[in-house]
């Protein structure tokens, strides 16, 4: 019978054969890695967290969604990775409950003017703090964090009619 070469010979290699060949290849590899220099990578040090105020950060600009986080205290980014991280999957990256869980958990339209004229910002802040029906709580968000997310959602306040 010929083998999948057509030559009449064929190679079987038993993977416990093939275990000593595959882990050196790796090793030989990851060695190699290892004897590279460093590109721009450097030592942490405490002074990479005290900039003054104002000081570029290295880090992208705030996205435009963060609207009056600045105001709260919370550095804008912070507020922005709170939201997409803890809020965005149910109400959507604009606050319209329109994120990808957002149907399922039938989260409100965070932007519907005659909502937000009903809402405090306490009642915000403590729905954000300890949750409510389907939302869980994110008790463990930095109060500024929480108030920047409060900022956020007066910000997405639309006052046209819903679109839908």
């Amino acid at each position: 019978m010929p083998g999948p070469n057509g030559s009449g010979i064929v190679v079987f290699v038993h993977p416990m054969n093939a275990h000593p060949f595959v882990s050196t290849l790796v090793l030989g590899l990851a060695l190699a890695a290892c004897d590279r220099a460093p590109s721009d990578v450097r030592e942490w040090t405490q002074a990479d967290h005290e900039q003054p105020e104002g000081a570029p950060t290295g880090r992208p600009a705030a996205s435009a969604g963060v609207v009056g986080a600045k105001k709260s205290g919370a550095d804008p980014d912070l507020v922005e990775l709170a939201w997409q991280t803890k809020c965005a999957g149910c109400h959507g990256p604009r606050g319209r409950g329109d994120g990808p869980d957002g149907p399922m958990v039938r989260a409100p339209d965070l932007t519907r003017a005659e909502w937000q004229a009903r809402v405090t910002d306490e009642e915000l802040a403590s729905t954000i703090r300890k949750g409510r029906n389907k939302m869980p709580a994110f008790d463990r968000l930095p109060e500024a964090v929480v108030s920047g997310l409060v900022k956020r959602i007066r910000a997405s306040r639309s006052d046209a009619t819903p679109h839908d």
